[in-house]
């Protein structure tokens, strides 16, 4: 199993991730491909819990907060 995936880019995708790139700042589409991917996960979860829910840890010993 490789260490890295690398994505196949199409010229669009590229394209895209080079705005993305100058946009916020980063140094590589690597990072920019990276940076949607999480952006993605918290709007999900955001969609997931609703909305101003707050993610709490699970703490091994039970109980609340």
């Amino acid at each position: 199993m490789p260490d890295e995936l690398s994505l196949m880019l199409d010229p669009q995708l590229e394209i895209a991730l080079q705005e993305v790139c100058d946009q916020e700042g980063l140094e590589s589409l690597d990072q920019a491909a990276e940076w949607l991917t999480r952006r993605r996960l918290r709007k999900g979860t955001v969609g997931l819990t609703g909305r101003g829910r707050a993610l709490y840890d699970i703490n091994d010993q039970g109980g609340r907060r």
